[in-house]
């Protein structure tokens, strides 16, 4: 099954916004280099739609999980209790490091196995609670 995806460069550090078409494999070989480095920022989309985007930003053992269902809407899964609500947590988005409260970071490992998902249905709703931005 292929997808299509644009991600954190392992060699440079810096997120490679070109798309690239390939199976899911690459993209699973991609995040495994990216989670030996510590931390990464992905885009996920189905090769035959624009939307929705599934978007992976992570750091060690905490990630954050972004959906941008078209050009105007974008909402985050709710945190999966990995890290108390009142705490925060920095991931790169993009190039940048963003701050986001515990409610709504997750597990890395069940970040990525999210997406692994998504890249099967191709749907974004059953992934978990999502909250519009």
């Amino acid at each position: 099954m292929s997808v299509v995806w644009a991600a954190t460069s392992p060699e440079s550090g810096l997120f490679r916004p070109v798309e690239r078409r390939s199976e899911v494999k690459d993209l699973s070989d991609r995040f495994n280099d990216l989670r030996s480095r510590g931390q990464g920022y992905v885009e996920v989309r189905s090769p035959n739609r624009e939307f929705p985007v599934l978007i992976l930003a992570f750091r060690d053992q905490h990630a954050v999980v972004h959906l941008m269902s078209d050009t105007e809407r974008m909402s985050l899964l709710a945190g999966d209790g990995t890290v108390p609500s009142g705490a925060q947590v920095e991931v790169p988005i993009m190039d940048d490091l963003a701050t986001f409260a515990g409610d709504f970071v997750l597990d890395t490992d069940r970040a990525w196995n999210l997406v692994h998902d998504f890249t099967r249905t191709r749907a974004a709703g059953p992934l978990g609670e999502w909250c519009e931005l």
